[in-house]
């Protein structure tokens, strides 16, 4: 069987092995229990509807999870059906970052690619902070500063309460070809803030907050 999933389906089921745990402790009730592994199966389910019938049992055995290495061990029977991010290459770089020369892409050890739903990094060469996304079947790119705020706040990315930084970005109109600054609040840690996205809906709104006039 082929990878099928995206690294936030992936995440996602994995919050809701956590949630049924939670709830299989919470009472001994066998109808109470049931009920919840019920509602885990219909979750992920949602996830794919028009999914194969090995997909299927491979999903549905989050039904079998009761203890904590039950949840691992699933987990771990999922991980190779996760569809990696794209390699950051050079001439992926080119074409996303046209004016930027000589960036060099991130080293392969600093990333986790089959847990990025967008891929971050700072370059010390243009003291930039470089947000690539795959955002509906295209990798888009964003360049800009990023002042840390020594505080926790709600990403933008991830929807989660982390440390979080300014990203801005000068981004080029469509109208009078001016630049104008546009940014958001994002985590400081992209590796967290990946493995909290569940869902890509603000990280879309992201990317088209980013993009709009251009």
């Amino acid at each position: 069987m082929q990878p099928f999933m995206k690294s936030y389906h992936f995440h996602y089921i994995k919050a809701q092995t956590k949630v049924l745990l939670n709830g299989l402790s919470s009472s001994s009730d066998p109808n109470v229990q049931r009920a919840r592994k019920e509602i885990a199966i219909e979750n992920v389910s949602r996830l794919f509807p028009e999914m194969s019938e090995e997909q299927r049992r491979l999903l549905h055995a989050i039904a079998d999870v009761r203890e904590q290495m039950d949840a691992k061990q699933y987990l771990a029977e999922l991980e190779p059906y996760v569809i990696p991010f794209p390699a950051i290459t050079g001439q992926m770089l080119k074409k996303l970052f046209p004016k930027a020369k000589k960036l060099k892409p991130p080293a392969a050890g600093d990333l986790n690619l089959h847990e990025a739903s967008y891929v971050s990094w700072h370059d010390d060469g243009t003291q930039k902070k470089y947000i690539v996304v795959d955002f509906q079947g295209n990798l888009v790119g964003f360049a800009g500063t990023f002042t840390s705020m020594n505080q926790k706040g709600m990403c933008a990315l991830c929807n989660r309460f982390e440390e979080i930084g300014m990203f801005i970005a000068e981004i080029k109109s469509a109208g009078d070809g001016t630049y104008v600054k546009r940014g958001n609040y994002i985590c400081q840690d992209s590796h967290a803030c990946n493995r909290n996205i569940t869902s890509t809906d603000k990280l879309d709104e992201f990317v088209l907050m980013m993009r709009q006039g251009v």
